[in-house]
């Protein structure tokens, strides 16, 4: 991409906002940075931004923004703000912050989307790579900004990226090595029309401009990414829980395998996968693809599957009191993750879920909460949709807070109990982000 000159206006003053101001200053562009928050807000930003002499404003967007050869978004930016639709009626191009990173980037980006399981897998993803003497570097949603990192990246080392549907929204040349998608189901449809469709069609971005040089790695068990994936021009790779894989890992006899043209290449127990459930055995056989696609060696693999413990909020074990276990799956913002994680535990469950709904439908879980929950403790905004739904099957119990709620379960679980907070609720109703509230509720155990 060639910014030399070029007026970019960069939409959000967060970490990847900061990030590719100063990348483009860098490649000799003239950065001016607008976002709508106050000061108090980006307390930090703006130091930055001051410090470093970059032209901003902040508390909203003025016309100044439009006076761009380019936009930047960031990937808080909801595609369809007003910001965007006028800079779209003024015709004026916009790409989102991967777009601008990868274009300076010489290494191999290991592109990972899908509804759930991006960031276990990306960290799982970076961290089996560096353990295996190849230098991956973390970015995306979680680690650092692309933008930051994007100039050290040699020709030979690897970024594992975490991509959402948003940051998907406004690529143009964006063409990652390899393109792994994990899964899709419905989630984010107010950012899409309530469309589905819509909503798959941003995912599946992540390959459009691949080619038979590089890789796609997908889920042959999902729904989703059979009905939308096709037409893609770059080798397929599948994982499968249920079949076998003439390219791809499959799960047979307690073992995971990788075939490659029908001959196995990698063989592992399942048990050497630290991460408990059948979503994170998923996860784990898509890095190992990515791994034996660059032919990592097969000992570091196994090391890293066996040493990765998993990434905070997601099935975290938070505590464990008088033999009763506290998880923070605080990340469980949908119904598809709660799923998930109520099929990764044989013990009885003590389950806190509510927040700000969705559209939730709980009959997906609804056979999984009769067999395996003991009680539900109800919060947030949800939370006469969750007893509405859930009294006639288990009991369940309206608490005012997520504090109000691990107090109540301490006094009801016993030995051999697991206490899960798997909420299928945005956070936003009592908390800052989904963070704030896995925050929450370990400092609640461990107040106990």
């Amino acid at each position: 991409m060639d910014i030399l000159k070029k007026k970019i206006s960069v939409i959000g003053a967060a970490r990847s906002g900061i990030g590719a101001a100063r990348l483009i200053r860098k490649m000799g562009g003239i950065p001016f940075v607008s976002d709508i928050s106050d000061e108090i807000k980006l307390a930090e930003s703006v130091n930055i931004l001051k410090s470093e002499n970059f032209d901003y404003e902040i508390t909203g967007h003025t016309e100044k923004v439009f006076n761009a050869d380019l936009i930047v978004v960031s990937p808080g930016v909801p595609s369809d703000s007003d910001i965007l639709k006028k800079a779209a009626e003024k015709n004026i191009k916009i790409v989102s912050e991967i777009e601008l990173a990868s274009s300076f980037c010489k290494g191999n980006i290991i592109a990972i989307t899908g509804t759930n399981g991006k960031t276990t897998t990306t960290s799982l993803c970076g961290y089996l790579f560096n353990e295996c003497g190849a230098n991956a570097y973390l970015a995306g949603n979680i680690g650092h900004a692309f933008s930051e990192i994007t100039e050290s990246v040699k020709q030979n080392e690897f970024v594992s990226l975490e991509v959402s549907s948003f940051q998907l929204d406004f690529i143009d040349r964006f063409k990652p090595k390899v393109a792994m998608i994990l899964n899709i189901t419905p989630d984010h449809l107010n950012r899409y029309d309530n469309k589905y469709e819509y909503y798959a069609g941003a995912k599946l971005r992540i390959f459009e401009n691949q080619d038979a040089n590089d890789f796609i790695i997908l889920n042959r068990d999902n729904e989703g990414v059979n009905q939308f994936v096709k037409n893609y021009k770059s080798n397929a790779f599948f994982f499968s829980l249920t079949q076998k894989e003439s390219n791809g890992c499959y799960v047979e006899d307690n073992k995971v395998f990788f075939s490659r043209n029908n001959n196995v290449e990698f063989i592992c127990s399942v048990d050497d996968i630290y991460l408990r459930g059948e979503h994170n055995l998923a996860n784990a056989m898509a890095v190992i693809i990515a791994a034996k696609i660059f032919n990592l060696n097969n000992s570091g693999i196994i090391n890293a599957l066996r040493s990765f413990k998993g990434v905070e909020h997601r099935l975290e074990l938070v505590r464990e009191i008088e033999q009763v276990k506290y998880v923070n799956d605080s990340k469980a913002t949908n119904v598809d993750s709660v799923w998930y994680a109520l099929r990764s535990f044989k013990e009885p469950l003590f389950l806190i879920l509510g927040g700000q709904d969705k559209g939730n439908d709980y009959n997906q879980i609804k056979d999984l909460v009769i067999e395996k929950v003991v009680k539900i403790y109800a919060i947030g905004s949800s939370a006469d949709k969750v007893f509405n739904f859930f009294h006639r099957f288990v009991k369940v119990e309206i608490k005012d807070s997520l504090e109000d709620a691990v107090t109540a379960a301490s006094k009801e679980a016993r030995a051999g109990d697991v206490v899960l907070l798997s909420p299928a609720c945005a956070s936003f109703d009592m908390f800052n982000n989904y963070e704030h509230r896995g925050k929450v509720f370990k400092e609640a155990v461990n107040s106990l």
